[in-house]
């Protein structure tokens, strides 16, 4: 009897110390490619040609105009396709937005090219995991984030530029079914963009033309994401155009989580966050991070576009976060900065304004032509004497 006991006990503590590996997800980005699901049906809208002709589109689209997209139902969006003509329209003055739910308001609104990940209006490809553009010169535009709706989604591309949009090519691939996870979040995007304040004393990085100062609360940080409801933040597209050779990164992140009014999550530099160092000035592309555009002008002077999308470490929220970040140590730079951040919330949230055309415009790139007037200004404040020869300091 003892020894059957006993042999039970033992089989009871293989059982227990085997569960896990059936009750517990396997771990790893692909794990779940070899669990056989019930109750789900594929499904797609696109711009497919209905009459098995190749007029594979949708338009046009004509300027100050929208084109909607309906899904109805219960699903979830895993793969978003799209691509445009003509190809030199101003895909910064072309608006997507997706509502969820039958809200009224609108949970992802973004240029459409700096959701997918080209900033400004240049075309350039970019790899990432949850998103990516190209081939052929930055025209693909292709999302594979996870998009849970409950009752019905709108997308819409609204035409802001100038001229007509002929042509809409589009795949949404989604999953229907009858009920969503109790615990499915709502995927939401928004587009920022500022051209930040210099300090009054001026551009004091690293100390040379003034004593840098502390900034210990970071009112003035450019802000990323201001967001209410209960959530986790995944990821952010940074486009940065510094007007200046000098170093744009030394700004630290600062994360406000549930209204704190001191940031618990601090870092130590721009670079720092998108997981590089020391002032980089190469492509690099990781799933997870990377730069996809640099500036090789002068110096750090020109446009640079950094990523991260928090797939293994999301930031989590009860009741709001705000996600920001400095321009310049203690926010002294005058830099023309621009950003979507990604994130879940367990609701369609509203998005806090949306810059309009005229402030999301490019800024210009500063030219040789514009530095040596500066030097010639410089020139007359040291007298105009005519071996000046650019880096003499000013007792």
């Amino acid at each position: 009897m003892k020894r059957n006991i006993f042999k039970l006990i033992a089989l009871g503590v293989v059982i227990w110390m085997a569960f896990p590996l059936y009750s517990q997800q396997f771990p790893g980005e692909l794990s779940g490619l070899f669990t056989i699901r019930e109750g789900l049906r594929n499904r797609r809208v696109s711009s497919a040609d209905i009459t098995g002709n190749n007029g594979d589109a949708v338009g046009p689209i004509k300027v100050g105009e929208s084109k909607f997209i309906e899904i109805a139902g219960t699903g979830i969006i895993n793969h978003i396709w799209m691509t445009i003509a003509p190809s030199n329209i101003m895909r910064n003055d072309l608006i997507l937005r997706i509502y969820w739910d039958g809200a009224s308001y609108p949970s992802v609104e973004s240029p459409i090219a700096a959701f997918f990940g080209n900033g400004w209006d240049e075309h350039y490809d970019f790899t990432s995991l949850p998103l990516a553009i190209g081939p052929r010169d930055g025209s693909g535009l292709t999302s594979y984030f996870q998009m849970p709706f409950e009752n019905g989604v709108r997308i819409e591309i609204e035409n802001q530029s100038d001229v007509d949009l002929t042509h809409l090519y589009f795949y949404i691939d989604y999953v229907e079914m009858k009920k969503l996870p109790n615990d499915a979040g709502r995927f939401h995007a928004w587009y920022n963009h500022e051209l930040t304040d210099a300090l009054p004393e001026g551009e004091t990085e690293w100390g040379l033309v003034g004593q840098p100062q502390n900034n210990v609360d970071g009112a003035d940080n450019y802000v990323f994401a201001d967001i209410q409801g209960k959530g986790h933040f995944v990821g952010i597209n940074y486009y940065v155009h510094s007007p200046s050779p000098m170093w744009y990164g030394e700004g630290d992140d600062m994360f406000f989580i549930d209204g704190e009014s001191k940031a618990s999550l601090l870092g130590t530099g721009t670079e720092d966050f998108f997981n590089t160092s020391w002032c980089p000035s190469s492509i690099f592309y990781h799933p997870y991070y990377g730069y996809a555009r640099v500036n090789r002008d002068n110096g750090w002077l020109g446009r640079t576009h950094a990523y991260r999308f928090f797939v293994a470490d999301p930031i989590y929220f009860e009741t709001a976060l705000k996600g920001t970040i400095e321009h310049g140590h203690n926010n002294n730079l005058t830099l023309d900065l621009s950003s979507v951040a990604y994130w879940y919330q367990s609701a369609p949230g509203k998005l806090p304004s949306a810059p309009d055309k005229e402030a999301r415009a490019p800024k210009p790139f500063i030219r040789d032509q514009d530095m040596h007037r500066w030097r010639h200004e410089w020139r007359k404040n040291f007298g105009n004497d005519s071996k000046l020869w650019g880096n003499e300091i000013q007792d």
